[in-house]
């Protein structure tokens, strides 16, 4: 028997050029696993696939003799093919709206669902993910940002010769051009005004780690949290530094009833028990990265009366940029109010209309909201996570997914990702029905 999968193109549309596994994992799967690869043809894959025919993978336009097929984002219905095994990012356990089409033909053709994002460990951490480079492309477009907001209000900057991260042919070149950045802070410094900046990580897991790796190229102290508001309205204004601050859960949420102890265990069970405490720190803070996961059970990081509030105050605010690393819409960052693109990433919030304009001018915050940030760093992304998704694919080859759920012998690091088994919601998955019918 042949052993076969298939990596399919991505959607033109998303101008989306990452790939699950690059050429040189296409060929460890031959030698040591004889499993035959066949890519469909792209013009727009940052690996062109003549890298992958010297690798040994077939380039064909029909994935059909392939039982197993290999994306990365959403699949269009019309490409969704019967009782295939699709392994992908699905955007649908939150009950996303736009993607419910999508998971109702899969039920309908009989398919099997197994989505990157809930591959986990015992502990539930992520095994097989791209947020280290959503963090690492977020920060580069978020001290761009800056740079133009800030030179938009005269006010001269060290980061005003950032280029986006799209805008560097690759990601060692970025990092040395922001160090440049950041000797030109250290012998510069800022305006007095403008100090003390104080940059803000909501988060300390993959997607904050990689923003934080482009944020210490420049010259930087850390604080704790109870540091900031004397760190604010201190006398001496520090202008050849900026400031991090790290806030994890007890950060931003406290218990509803005072008398109690934030405790993390019972606020991942019971959130309900719990309200935001975030808006406190906003107005010290230049610069907020949103590196949370985020569900509607969870308090908001920032609501939008949050910004109001801080807008309506008659002096400029000291926040002038929120990168929504995570980008959930009018999630966490509730004035996160839509979507953008790599080509058009930012926004400004408007906080007493709740209208919106492209780019860096006006009254309100900057939005980043770039949904698939990791693709700005094309080929360092696609190696990385190839990398960590190398290990699983010859246990799905080996699976046999012709007996019924529970007897399936899959890992269990890849059954819990199984969100559609043969046509059926798997038990971990059925509370999706409600959202299926709506």
């Amino acid at each position: 028997m042949i052993l076969r999968i298939g990596i399919r193109r991505e959607d033109e549309k998303l101008r989306e050029r990452r790939t699950p596994l690059t050429p040189e994992q296409v060929r460890a799967l031959a030698q040591n696993h004889a499993i035959e690869v066949c890519v469909q043809p792209s013009d727009i894959r940052i690996i062109p696939e003549q890298k992958f025919a010297e690798a040994g993978a077939k380039i064909v336009e029909d994935l059909s003799p392939c039982p197993i097929i290999f994306g990365l984002k959403e699949i269009p219905l019309d490409d969704l093919e019967p009782s295939k095994v699709y392994v992908f990012f699905s955007h649908v356990i939150k009950g996303q709206h736009h993607n419910m089409e999508m998971l109702k033909k899969l039920l309908e053709l009989n398919c099997t669902l197994i989505d990157y994002e809930r591959v986990t460990d015992d502990q539930e951490r992520r095994l097989i993910f791209f947020g280290r480079h959503a963090g690492l492309a977020g920060m580069i477009e978020t001290l761009w940002a800056l740079g133009k907001r800030l030179s938009w209000e005269g006010i001269p900057n060290p980061f005003d010769k950032i280029r986006r991260a799209i805008g560097y042919p690759d990601l060692p070149t970025a990092k040395a051009k922001i160090a440049k950045a950041g000797r030109k802070l250290a012998s510069r410094g800022l305006p007095e005004s403008l100090a003390p900046i104080i940059f803000g990580f909501a988060g300390y897991g993959h997607v904050s780690q990689g923003a934080q790796e482009i944020f210490n190229l420049l010259p930087f102290q850390e604080i704790d949290p109870s540091e900031i508001d004397a760190i604010t309205k201190g006398r001496e204004r520090f202008t050849d530094v900026i400031y991090k601050v790290v806030f994890k859960e007890e950060h931003l949420v406290e218990p509803l009833n005072s008398n109690v102890q934030f405790e993390l265990q019972d606020y991942y069970q019971h959130p309900e028990k719990y309200h935001s405490q975030f808006s406190s720190y906003l107005p010290h803070l230049t610069v907020l990265l949103n590196c949370i996961y985020w569900d509607e059970r969870y308090p908001r990081l920032v609501t939008k009366r949050d910004v109001q509030h801080l807008y309506s105050q008659g002096n400029q605010p000291r926040l002038r940029v929120i990168g929504d690393i995570s980008c959930d819409i009018e999630g966490a960052i509730e004035c996160n109010v839509r979507f953008t693109t790599s080509e058009n990433p930012i926004y400004v919030y408007e906080p007493f209309t709740g209208q919106t304009s492209d780019g860096w001018e006006g009254h309100g915050p900057v939005v980043l909201a770039v949904f698939n940030l990791p693709s700005e760093l094309p080929l360092e992304s696609s190696r990385d996570f190839g990398r960590v998704l190398l290990p699983f694919v010859p246990q799905l080859v080996g699976a046999d997914f012709s007996v019924d759920f529970e007897h399936c012998q899959l890992p269990l690091a890849i059954k819990k990702a199984v969100i559609v088994y043969k046509g059926k919601l798997t038990p971990q998955y059925r509370y999706l029905e409600k959202y299926l019918k709506r």
